[in-house]
């Protein structure tokens, strides 16, 4: 059984199970999205007190919490116990795209050139990271929310708002990937 845990799974699981949760969160009048338990910390923390933006009923938001909570477990456990000993298996046109880009495949599920320790402490990848780290935070509060929030609550609920922020993430990746990227690596 836990052989069969270790394999890839098709990525229509991934999709229905997405949709079940939807509907359960349609079902219950909740909207969903990660960047939203931020401002429930800094509710939780008091912050409130001094901010009107964190001065709501964050009780009813729990709900979200735990499941950042359950997200955080469940990686976890997958990192520890579930994962395949295997190297991550990525086609060959991927392969192709990532070599163009001047990333070499390690097999791992992200390049450590980009995500690995030595990167994340030079000078450089610190700039890149808290660069990266401060763009996202703005914009996701800017576009009242985050790529899961918008692309995946968003769109289930037929929000136009959310459909223009989605468009935005997709062309903000593509500027990312093709004409930017190249300039930082």
């Amino acid at each position: 059984m836990l052989e069969l845990i270790r394999q890839p799974w098709p990525w229509y699981f991934s999709g229905f199970a997405i949709s079940l949760i939807m509907v359960m969160l349609l079902y219950f009048g909740k909207s969903f999205g990660f960047s939203s338990n931020l401002r429930t910390i800094c509710a939780i923390s008091g912050a409130g007190h001094k901010v009107k933006f964190f001065d709501f009923n964050w009780r009813k938001e729990i709900w979200n919490l735990l499941f950042l909570v359950g997200s955080i477990i469940g990686g976890y456990i997958v990192s520890q116990w579930l994962s395949s000993p295997y190297p991550l298996q990525l086609s060959a046109s991927t392969i192709n795209d990532l070599k163009g880009l001047g990333i070499h495949v390690d097999g791992g599920l992200n390049p450590s050139q980009l995500f690995g320790k030595d990167f994340a402490t030079s000078p450089k990848g610190f700039f890149i990271l808290l660069t990266g780290g401060a763009l996202v935070g703005f914009g996701s509060r800017y576009a009242g929310g985050c790529t899961s929030g918008h692309a995946i609550s968003g769109l289930s609920n037929l929000q136009v708002p959310s459909l223009v922020a989605v468009i935005g993430f997709f062309i903000g990746g593509l500027v990312m990937t093709h004409f930017l990227f190249p300039l930082i690596f």
